[in-house]
Formats: C-alpha cells, structure tokens, sequence
C-alpha cells in the first residue's frame, strides 16, 4: 500500500515537473558518462572542446554554449547546484513547463553571450580582471538556473517577493564584487535580465514596515561585507589583495555603530537615513578620485606609492553605491516620530471615547479602552484605542465609531502607526477587524467570547441542572443578592471586596494583570455594576464586575470582568452570581451577557496545526498560575455561544515584539523577581 502512494505522488510530481526533472536527468547522466560525477571535469581533455567561453567562440567552438550547459565543472557543484533546481520546479508548477525552459534557455544563452561580449570589450581596457576572464572558460547550467529562480522570486507573494530579491541581489552582489569570476558574472546578467524583462523588483509598492525591515537588512549585509573584507582575501573585478591586517577593535566599533544606525533605519529614523546617504555620497566621491587617479597612474602605481590596498576599498564602494539606489527610492519611508500621537490631534480624551460609545455603540470589550493607560487615536469619527509598548501599537479590540467607518478606520490606524515606526497589531479583535485589515496580514486565534443570549432565558432542562441547583442552594442557605455600583456600597462592603481580591492575587506570585482583566480600580466606575453575594452572617462570599456594553439605542448588555470568591464560602457562589445576574438583566431587557474570553483556551479543531500545538503547550504552563482553562470549561455550564477572538498582525517578524508588549500590557507593573519566581513556579508545576 505504502509502495503504490509512494509511486502515484512520484508519477504526479513527474506529470507536474517534466522540464525539471529532464534536466536534472540530464545533468546526472552527463555526469556518469563524462565522470564529472566523481572527479573534475575541468580536467579533462574534453573540457576545452564542451566549455563555452569567449576563447571558444574566437575560435569558432559555437556549440559550446549547449554542450557546455550540460556539464558541471566539479562533483562538489552537484550537491551546491541540483538544491538551486527547486526555483526551477517552483516556476514551471506555477507558470508550466514551456515557461521555464523558455526561462532557462534563454537566460543561459544570454548569461553566456552578454558575459563573452562585455569581457570582449572591456579586456581592452587596462583592467587586468577583465582581461583574465576573457580568457577563461566555464561549464554547467547556473546562468539559466540563476534565470529560473529569479523569475520564481517574481511570484512570490508580499512580503516576501521583496525579502527574496533582497537575499538574492545581496548574494550576487557579494560574489561578484569580491570574488568575481566568470560563472559570477554569467549569474548576475541571467538575473538582470529577468529584472530588466518582468520588473517584479518595486521596493516602492510594499509597505512602509517592510521598506524599512529591508533598509535594516541591506545596511546589516553590508557591514558583514566590510568584515568579510577585512578577514579574507578578494580576488574580484577591483584585483586581488590579502586579507587586511588591524585591530579587531575597529571591528568592534565599526560592527557597533552599523547594528546602531541599522536599529534606527528600521525604526523610520531620518537621521539614520541622513547618516547612509551622506555615507554613499563620500563613497561615491572616493570611486570617481580612485578611478581619476587609476586612469593617470594605475592600479598598481599608486598601491605602491601609497602603500595601500585599494581593491577592497573599491569593491566595499561599489556595494554601498548599489545600496545607496534603493535608500533613495524609498526615502519617504524614513520620517517617523516615534513620540507623536497618531491620528488626529488633539486626540481623543477618556470622556470623549465614552460619548461615541454612548452613541454608536462598541463590541464586548470596548468598554476596556476606558480604562487607565490607555491612548487613543481619531480618524474622522473613528477611534482607536492602543497601548504603545516595546515599539509596538497595541490597538485593544475593534475601532470605535460608526460601524461604517470601522474598515477605514483600522487601515488608517496601521498606515500612522507604521509611519510613526512602530508595528500596529490589533489584540481581540472580531471577525470585522480581521477583515478590514490587508489581505496579506496573519491571524492568531487568542480566545472565544463567550457570549449568552438573554431574551427568553429559562434555566429549565437538564444542561442547565448546575446553574439552577447553584441558585436553589443559595435560596435555601439564605443567600442574597444584589447589583450595585461599588460606590453605593458601604465602607465595610468595600474593605470585604478589598480583602477578597488582595487575597487571590496573593496567591499568584504574579500581580494582577491589565490591559483586558480589570482590577477594583476599574470596578469603581460609576457605569460598572457590581453582582454580591452576601451570607445571612453579613459576608461578601463572592463578588463579580460587570461592564456596560452599549448599542446605537443604549446598553444592550453586559461583559463580565472581575471574579473573586472568599475562601471557605458559599461554594458554589460563581454559579449563583452568574446565574442570578443574567436573570435580572433579562429581566431589565438586555440582549447579551458575555462572559468574556479565556486568554489561550480556544478549542481547536483537529488540523489547526503549529499555532495550536504552541498556545496548547502556554496554555498548560499557565494554568497553574491563572486557570484560563477551568474558567472556559467553567462558562460552558450556561452554553454560550461563541464568537473569535483574533490577534491581527502583519507578519511573523513582528511576534517577537508584540509578545513583549503583550507581556507588558498585561503585568505593567510585574518586577523581574516576581516574573522569576513566577517562572519556578511554572517549571514546578510541569514536572
């Protein structure tokens, strides 16, 4: 059974691959018959009759451009070039076959003409490189290849079309400046050519964000090259010289002050862009005096007058020139602000964000964006409120405003906050956000609102046996309850809720978290409700906040917050407050109760696949310290329905940040020690 499945995807893979696989057939016959497989093909006596070169085409060889193609030079090029063929596959399973090979053919004939017509030219200049490679032969397939994967990054999607390119020029760029020979400069015109044909290559078109994430890796690449300079010898276009000798020190500083200006560049820093571009105006200025002088004198000539070692000066130039291209093209990336308000000033105060609430309405959690800490930003009507942490602009929930202004609003908030340099992600956001942002950003399940709908609410039936024996129980042992506002309460009350919550969060290790879990201090709102459940002793045994959820026509329900019970009370006082709570708002005539989200307590479904494994792996960690997922197994006994909720993010190389800022958004004022023991803990707990 196994056999045939292996030998149907075979044959389909065949079906799906015909002109890359007849390659590599080719390719690895050629090498048995020739014995380029195991020994180098170089020197064998055939080599100067197949290879193709401008020696063989003055001397009238001209099939050796397609006998050439088939050879490979040296059995150690196999396993580095046969890896190169899957751009080749990718192409031709995307565009089909007679594309790929016509990519091929065509870039490998064109790599091989244009490199024996430009060295024909150049070798009567006095450029001792050109006049080598003119005289040079070469074998093997990697202008058409190169061709192929050029034309395979073209179809990748963005972002990653602009990263790739980016790796490959850099690639290119590096062998040729500094290592260059004849097969590095078939590569880089089989490579130009489909730039020049397909202009898939547009750093103006992709987002800010990934204007500058570019910026930072191009800069990187380049003081890796000074480096590389610096440790090994080049042999490229510019001569040949040694390794340069010197302190590592001025290594060290150098390789400081790059990752410095790189940082700021990825930031949208002006004075970092300011910094590279005069940086490439006196590399510049250096070549046009170096090749002044070159012409006058000579490489050689004023290498001796001066002592000096100019071809790693020239090449390590001529980078930063190729550079200083695409730093100019998208220099308007490189304006942020990173300390002003985004949107509209002045921005938005707390009561202006519970006015439009009042009057356009908000989801289950909106009512969190009034709580301390946060800001917020105005698009026209719109808001959105955000926490600016750790380079990132945490937006909590969906936008606020009319609902038709929410998909602008969204796009509005991302475009300032990437101008601004910092990465906007929007945290428990609903189906709505998730699809107003761009089509290329990701999206992680983070929890399920549990929400209940009050009309017609009956505890009858058997599912609801918990939640109606909870509130008979607490009738019978003389339990009462009551919704307030935590101001109208007494002082006594106060300091019983006081002592309750300072006694759960004592058991934490941890303090208590913000950004969607509100504390006491968010209770005190007068619009908040409280839900008591007070012993015929006078004792608060348990106690939940409840937060307004308003409608265009008013309150339309309630979002729950707060839960804290006192020890060796009412037992199962969770049920009898919420159970009680959810019949007076019915009565009272609102639509929903939501019980809110368990943070990393979605259920999965069977082939979720990694980003499931990882929060199911942090959901067991945690719940030891905060129980997320015996409180969602706790909600389902009032059988809610649920709705997702989603973190919204551009892409994976924002993670790292929006982790830290989440962690700081939730404990702002957790110490290193507490994070620490906390971390024991955990590790306890696993064993």
């Amino acid at each position: 059974m196994g056999e045939n499945s292996t030998f149907r995807r075979a044959r389909h893979l065949a079906r799906r691959l015909p002109a890359t696989l007849v390659l590599v057939g080719i390719l690895v016959v050629v090498g048995v018959a020739t014995g380029a497989l195991w020994s180098p093909f170089t020197a064998s006596d055939a080599f100067a009759w197949i290879a193709y070169g401008l020696p063989a085409l003055e001397t009238g060889r001209w099939w050796t451009p397609v006998t050439g193609t088939f050879v490979v030079g040296a059995p150690w090029l196999y396993l580095v070039g046969l890896p190169t063929l899957v751009g080749m596959g990718f192409l031709e399973m995307r565009r089909g076959s007679r594309v790929a090979a016509a990519y091929f053919a065509v870039g490998q004939l064109f790599s091989i003409l244009a490199a024996s017509m430009l060295l024909w030219a150049a070798a009567f200049l006095p450029w001792s490189w050109a006049q080598q490679q003119a005289m040079a032969f070469d074998v093997g397939p990697s202008g058409g290849v190169f061709a192929c994967l050029a034309a395979a990054l073209a179809l990748l999607p963005s972002p990653w079309r602009l990263r790739a390119w980016t790796v490959l020029i850099a690639g290119l760029a590096l062998t040729f400046l500094y290592y260059g020979s004849l097969p590095d400069l078939e590569r880089v015109l089989a490579v130009a050519l489909v730039l020049g044909v397909d202009r898939s290559l547009r750093p103006q078109r992709v987002s800010v964000r990934e204007q500058r994430l570019i910026a930072f890796v191009v800069l990187c690449a380049l003081g890796a090259f000074e480096i590389l300079g610096y440790v090994a010898p080049m042999t490229g276009p510019f001569g040949s010289s040694a390794a340069t000798s010197g302190s590592w020190i001025d290594v060290a500083v150098n390789t400081l002050v790059v990752l410095v200006v790189a940082t700021a560049l990825r930031r949208g820093r002006r004075w970092a862009w300011v910094v590279v571009m005069l940086y490439s105006a006196l590399n510049l200025l250096l070549v046009v005096l170096l090749f002044a002088v070159l012409l006058l004198v000579g490489l050689t000539g004023i290498e001796a007058d001066l002592d000096a070692d100019f071809t790693s000066v020239l090449a390590s130039s001529a980078l930063w020139l190729v550079a200083s291209v695409y730093f100019f093209l998208v220099r308007a990336a490189f304006r942020a602000r990173p300390r002003a308000a985004l949107g509209e000033t002045p921005a938005p105060t707390v009561e202006d964000v519970k006015k439009e609430l009042r009057a356009s309405g908000g989801g289950t959690l909106s009512w969190m964006t009034t709580w301390d800490g946060m800001s917020y930003a105005r698009f026209g009507r719109g808001i959105v409120a955000y926490q600016r942490r750790s380079g990132v602009a945490l937006a909590l929930g969906d936008p606020l405003g009319p609902p038709s202004s929410r998909d602008r609003t969204a796009r509005s908030f991302i475009d300032a906050a990437e101008a601004a340099g910092l990465a906007p992600c929007f945290f428990s956001a609903g189906d709505a956000t998730a699809a107003a942002v761009p089509g290329d950003w990701r999206r992680i399940v983070v929890a399920d609102d549990t929400v209940v709908d009050l009309p017609g609410l009956q505890f009858t039936g058997k599912a609801w046996g918990a939640v109606r024996t909870s509130l008979n129980r607490g009738e019978r042992e003389g339990m009462t309850f009551r919704l307030s506002k935590l101001s109208d309460e007494t002082w006594g009350v106060r300091q019983q809720l006081r002592a309750i919550s300072e006694s759960w969060v004592g058991d934490k290790g941890l303090p208590e978290m913000g950004f969607t879990l509100g504390t006491l201090q968010e209770a005190a709102d007068p619009e908040v409700r409280i839900a008591l459940a007070v012993s015929p002793q006078g004792d608060v045994d348990g106690f939940l906040s409840w937060l307004p959820v308003y409608g265009e026509g008013g309150i339309r329900g309630w979002t729950l917050d707060l839960m804290r019970r006192r020890d060796g009370g009412f037992g199962p006082v969770m049920e009898f407050l919420i159970g009680a709570s959810a019949r007076q708002f019915s009565a009272e005539g609102a639509q929903i109760m939501s019980l809110s989200g368990a943070p990393l307590a979605h259920e999965y479904p069977a082939d979720a696949g990694a980003i499931a494994d990882l929060q199911g792996r942090m959901a067991a960690m945690l719940e030891p310290v905060y129980g997320f997922a015996s409180l969602h197994r706790f909600k389902q006994k009032f059988h809610p329905r649920y709705e997702t909720m989603y973190l919204l993010y551009r892409d994976e190389a924002d993670l790292t940040r929006i982790g830290a800022a989440l962690t700081r958004a939730f404990l702002p004022h957790a110490t290193l020690g507490q994070f620490a023991a906390a971390g024991v803990d955990l590790v306890r707990h696993e064993r």
